[in-house]
């Protein structure tokens, strides 16, 4: 027999079903606690509300784990490329060689934009930050490939999943081209996902540009550790933009808009700030003094959910260490800024009693900029790699029987009913 809950508010008592996902917390089931009881909950930020059942991703904050289809992420980012893990979120299952070498087909053949589409950056000032480019562009993705846009037809909706993956690296190359005023960079049918980006990005007419393995390998890890990330604020905004039945291009152009804000996506950026602000570890005491009297943020330490070590952060920072020792910058100012600053907060009883470990935000910011990229970027960056967790979690919300479009409920606290007052006779 299935456990149940006892909800008891007045004269009114309702059982509610408690429900078990495969690891995790059970989950009240309150669907028909409206109907039956005559009240809402009220919990905003969803902090204690599941909005879907997903096996997608899976995260336990206290202990520190982040698992995409059961398998750890520190393992996928070890052992795994990007457009493998795209694979494995997309269809729940690691591919087999022919599988993988046929996905890998099909995303590099998608990864050209329509020839019209370049004139549509023409219409952005060039001073014009990457992100706003990017829900622009994105979301005119709809006028280009209209074959793609009926929601209720799984091959179009297996088809846009294949176009978003493959032309946002392409559309994200060519905003920051387009911020340099330089020519745009055509994808190369021959290079590697990663390889590809990094080549759109800074090759120049003037000169050939030759692949870096390591670098290559350092922006594949970094695509792998944003893929996903369970039902976060965007993943969460393109959940609700496709409840509505809106085409995949439109919900992703809503999450990137989403994860634009400071709070979320833009926390890389926030954070490579705070290190320059410090500057040399001689400040770290005066900056951690700061922090305790609420004078400064602390940026990069702690999370909405991991209340442990980040374990994408583990990874994060033994690739940027690759990166700074391969761009011959190992001695980063910044770098040892940031290395004391953890070690601070991994000893200083102030911010391990509040659990703030470091979190992804704290190495990837130091670890773009030595790839060459400006703080202005970062984001863009992370809607590249979270496009594929976007479209999966997009994709496995349609095949939900339960599927429903999204319709919060309030406590309504303004006027209650009133008379109309003409504005002649108003005091």
């Amino acid at each position: 027999m299935a456990d149940t809950a006892k909800f008891t508010i007045g004269d009114k008592s309702v059982d509610l079903p408690v429900l078990k996902g495969t690891v995790g917390p059970d989950v009240v089931d309150i669907r028909k606690l409206y109907a039956q009881s005559d009240v809402f909950t009220f919990d905003p930020g969803y902090t204690s509300t599941a909005s879907c059942e997903s096996k997608i991703t899976f995260i336990d904050g206290d202990e520190g784990i982040l698992l995409h289809r059961g398998y750890p992420i520190e393992q996928l980012a070890e052992q795994s490329t990007f457009l493998e893990v795209c694979y494995l979120l997309l269809h729940g299952e690691l591919p087999s060689a022919t599988e993988y070498a046929n996905f890998e087909h099909t995303i590099t053949y998608h990864t050209m934009l329509h020839e019209q589409f370049d004139r549509f950056f023409q219409g952005f000032r060039r001073d014009a930050h990457p992100m706003a480019i990017m829900v622009g562009a994105v979301g005119a993705l709809s006028a280009f490939y209209h074959d793609s846009t009926n929601v209720e037809d799984p091959t179009q909706r297996l088809i846009s999943s294949h176009r978003l993956i493959a032309k946002m690296p392409t559309i994200a190359a060519r905003a920051y081209k387009y911020s340099l005023g330089q020519p745009f960079v055509h994808p190369r049918n021959d290079l590697s996902y990663a390889e590809n980006f990094l080549r759109m990005c800074f090759s120049v007419p003037a000169e050939d540009w030759k692949p870096n393995p390591v670098l290559t390998r350092a922006m594949d890890r970094i695509f792998i550790l944003h893929a996903d990330h369970e039902q976060n604020a965007s993943t969460s905004t393109v959940r609700n933009a496709g409840s509505s039945g809106a085409n995949p291009f439109a919900c992703i152009a809503a999450g990137i808009a989403c994860l634009w804000g400071p709070a979320h996506g833009g926390a890389n950026e926030e954070c490579l700030n705070m290190l320059q602000e410090i500057g040399t570890v001689d400040k770290i005491p005066e900056f951690v003094k700061g922090v305790k009297s609420r004078d400064y943020r602390l940026m990069g330490f702690g999370h909405r959910v991991y209340k442990n070590y980040d374990p994408r952060a583990k990874v994060m920072q033994t690739t940027c260490h690759e990166v700074l020792k391969e761009v011959g910058r190992d001695d980063d100012p910044l770098l040892k800024v940031a290395l004391e600053l953890e070690r601070i907060a991994l000893s200083d009883e102030y911010f391990v009693s509040r659990k703030l470990y470091p979190n992804v935000d704290f190495y990837s910011g130091i670890t773009l900029r030595a790839l060459g990229f400006p703080s202005e970027m970062f984001t863009v960056l992370f809607a590249v790699a979270r496009t594929v967790g976007w479209i999966s979690q997009w994709k496995e919300m349609i095949d939900d029987p339960n599927y429903k479009i999204s319709r919060p409920r309030q406590i309504y606290t303004g006027s209650a009913k009133r008379a109309f007052v003409p504005v002649s006779k108003r005091g």
